[in-house]
């Protein structure tokens, strides 16, 4: 079955602190958007790429990967929300299939994951990645707060997963302020999505102490 990964990479990287975005900082001598890109690569060879990007970023995006690997990618400006860019990057996808949609700056992705997302979405129609908590969890509400059962709380990774004919209908829809994710926007849809279980390791880079983890990991 076709395969498309919509890798959503718009991000100015206000929180790194750096003026470059931080999907363009260097992990390892390449930029993390490379290694993020390469790890579609490895989990399949005959995988779509499109890689949502500021538009100013583009071009130079572009010199970072083989002539062999850029047939298999597509460069998409990004909008104003996740939502935008997401849905920018789903109107290249013209066949039916299975839709990834990855965040950028999750450089440490397993093949394995994504294989997993993959065969899940295709049982089940979607693949929801998400760990369980493992810090002591509060509910504040006003002035007041209480624990809560951490083992019920889970935190949401990417790729989240969908078969094409239940991801595209939904980005159909107007945005709403509640469309945090992916699956927020398949679940206004009328559909329920399947969490699987993802990986610790598979952390956003989005401050400088993750970089300094990223390093650690590779």
């Amino acid at each position: 079955m076709k395969k498309t990964a919509v890798i959503v990479a718009g991000g100015s990287g206000v929180r790194m602190g750096t003026a470059v975005p931080k999907q363009f900082l260097h992990l390892k001598g390449k930029p993390i958007i490379w290694h993020t890109v390469q790890q579609f690569f490895y989990a399949y060879y005959d995988i779509q790429i499109v890689l949502v990007l500021p538009a100013s970023y583009i071009g130079e995006a572009a010199t970072y990967f083989e002539t062999a690997q850029l047939a298999h990618i597509q460069f998409v400006e990004g909008g104003a929300t996740r939502f935008e860019s997401v849905k920018n990057g789903l109107q290249t996808v013209k066949e039916p299939g299975v839709i990834f949609v990855h965040d950028g700056v999750r450089c440490l992705v397993s093949s394995d994951l994504i294989r997993k997302c993959y065969e899940e979405a295709l049982i089940y129609g979607s693949a929801i990645p998400a760990v369980t908590a493992t810090d002591s969890i509060r509910l504040v509400s006003g002035e007041s707060h209480q624990v809560i059962d951490r083992n019920g709380v889970k935190i949401i990774q990417t790729p989240q997963t969908f078969l094409s004919r239940v991801l595209l209908p939904a980005f159909e829809q107007p945005y709403q302020a509640s469309f945090t994710d992916e699956a927020t926007v398949v679940e206004a849809a009328g559909h329920s999505v399947r969490l699987i279980e993802g990986e610790y390791s598979n952390l956003k880079i989005t401050r400088p102490q993750d970089l300094i983890v990223a390093e650690s990991l590779f």
